[in-house]
């Protein structure tokens, strides 16, 4: 399924609780780069049309694509502003952010489809039942579970220490 939302909840978690050093946007928006191989798979193996889900092409692309979308760093804060979250970035951030995230993204997709080649060139998938479909899909929605209290928890914090969106006294 292409643009599955279930890699928001762990992609989301570990962006809010490392958002000092995770450009939160670029991390989430890696996902949907990667995904987009899926929307040309023809027949089976839909994750080896041009090889996004593996960590060495997956990692170029989410890099090329964190340059393409650093002129628009301006947006992305506007948005996160109005979750109330602080951001700040570079593009050194944005691309490692990007990396990352292509990374969680060809993992999960490593553990619950069976044509994905992390380790492309090498056929073999390591990873590959690692855990079962349900357990995959059971703990990705905890890991929404949970970003969800890191971002309450964040604002609330926030709000009882007087401080903006960007951590700072008014």
């Amino acid at each position: 399924m292409p643009f599955t939302p279930y890699h928001f909840g762990p992609n989301g978690f570990v962006g809010l609780v490392f958002r000092k050093w995770i450009d939160l946007p670029m991390f989430l928006l890696a996902n949907v780069i990667i995904d987009f191989e899926v929307l040309f798979g023809n027949g089976w193996d839909v994750h080896r049309v041009w090889h996004f889900h593996t960590f060495l092409v997956g990692s170029a692309v989410c890099a090329a694509g964190a340059i393409a979308i650093y002129p628009a760093r301006h947006f992305f804060e506007k948005v996160m502003h109005s979750f109330h979250l602080p951001y700040g970035t570079s593009l050194r951030k944005m691309i490692f952010s990007g990396i990352l995230g292509a990374w969680f993204h060809v993992f999960i997709d490593a553990i619950y489809h069976y044509d994905v080649q992390p380790f492309w060139p090498r056929p073999k998938n390591p990873f590959w039942r690692l855990l079962s479909q349900g357990q995959v899909k059971a703990i990705c929605v905890a890991f929404v579970v949970a970003s969800v209290a890191v971002y309450l928890v964040t604002i609330i914090r926030a709000k009882k220490t007087g401080r903006d969106v960007r951590g700072r006294k008014p």
